[in-house]
């Protein structure tokens, strides 16, 4: 299967391709049009490629992982690039899963004040979700992805054949973004995701396939609309946060080592969807299904600090909140999403006590 995606409009030019087995000729092309590539490649794929054959391409090999999205994770990729000579008719290849991409994509935006840059994510959930749309960030200790800049790739390559290497646990922590995309925009593909996740999660190629390509396209109906996430109704991009801001306390509360980030947000949809029940957004028989759903894919559904104070404390810290208000994507029905502006911190602690 080969699809290329183009968006085209003022603000952005960013062309996906879908291909499987592509990823050495893929680079070696941008290395034919560029007089330097460098390559940030995650450590735990390094071998599976060979490109220093390549006289002008460079390899910096990165330890990746939350702990890598930080200042001084920005600092070292970024010494390291201005070390090796990098300069502005070079091009950064990203070849790893979102945390690399993130860290790629913003040290790319900055150095030397913005480099061409391309994407190839090789973990399911880079793929259908942190490589579309041209976020990039780096954590502080206030909370995730504080820092960063909306900065598209020149071109983003989804290989499925790398997802083979996966272990189960990533390839369900990639599924939990699928599972957003259905729930916040498209109830046929949620039905569709029922009758097919056993032979998802097992990789069957073709189901894997249109599970990537439809999340890619629900991502890109929001990106299209409002790239830089300056809506607030149901167009908003921020319809994408849907159990991330949840999510993003949770990881941030346990320093991103008890759960990794599908699971976190896992944690973070059904909590989410509890509070679309509460206020009277989201059916009971809605809620029983997306639940049932979760736990027949083994996904996370709870974790204890949901009614802890301190998880407020972190949410106030959340990108979406506007004066003492806490913001979340919220659902109304399966398929369809609301952006939801009118819980103080109270509120919403009173809220976690009673789901």
């Amino acid at each position: 299967m080969q699809t290329n995606l183009f968006i085209k409009n003022k603000k952005l030019n960013t062309s996906i391709l879908i291909k499987k087995n592509y990823i050495p000729t893929f680079v070696k092309k941008i290395a034919k049009k560029n007089e330097m590539v460098f390559c940030v490649i995650d450590s735990k794929i390094k071998n599976k490629f060979n490109f220093r054959k390549e006289k002008n391409i460079k390899i910096i090999i990165i330890h990746c992982g939350e702990k890598i999205k930080t200042i001084d994770g920005y600092k070292y990729l970024a010494e390291k690039l201005i070390e090796n000579n990098i300069n502005r008719k070079s091009v950064i290849v990203a070849i790893g899963g979102g945390t690399l991409g993130d860290l790629a994509g913003f040290v790319s935006s900055t150095v030397l004040r913005g480099l061409d840059f391309f994407l190839i994510p090789t973990t399911l959930l880079s793929q259908v979700d942190s490589s579309i749309g041209g976020k990039n960030g780096i954590n502080t200790t206030y909370g995730k992805n504080l820092l960063g800049t909306f900065y598209q790739p020149k071109e983003v390559l989804i290989d499925i054949s790398v997802l083979n290497s996966l272990s189960k646990k990533e390839i369900k922590s990639g599924y939990a973004e699928i599972i957003k995309h259905a729930l916040i925009n498209d109830y046929i593909f949620f039905c569709w995701l029922e009758k097919n996740i056993n032979k998802l999660l097992n990789l069957n190629k073709s189901i894997l396939e249109k599970a990537i390509y439809k999340s890619i396209m629900i991502k890109l109906f929001y990106v299209r609309k409002d790239e830089k996430e300056s809506l607030l109704n149901s167009h908003s991009r921020a319809m994408l946060n849907f159990g991330h801001t949840i999510g993003h306390a949770i990881e941030s509360n346990y320093n991103y080592k008890k759960f990794n980030h599908g699971e976190a947000i896992s944690i973070g949809m059904i909590t989410e969807a509890k509070i679309s029940n509460y206020l009277g957004l989201l059916s009971s028989d809605e809620l029983d299904r997306i639940v049932i759903h979760f736990k027949k894919c083994k996904l996370k559904i709870f974790d204890k600090i949901i009614k802890e104070k301190k998880l407020i404390k972190i949410i106030s810290k959340d990108k979406k909140n506007f004066k003492d208000n806490i913001n979340f994507s919220l659902i109304n029905n399966i398929g369809s999403s609301i952006f939801y502006k009118k819980l103080d911190k109270d509120k919403v602690y009173k809220i976690l006590q009673n789901i």
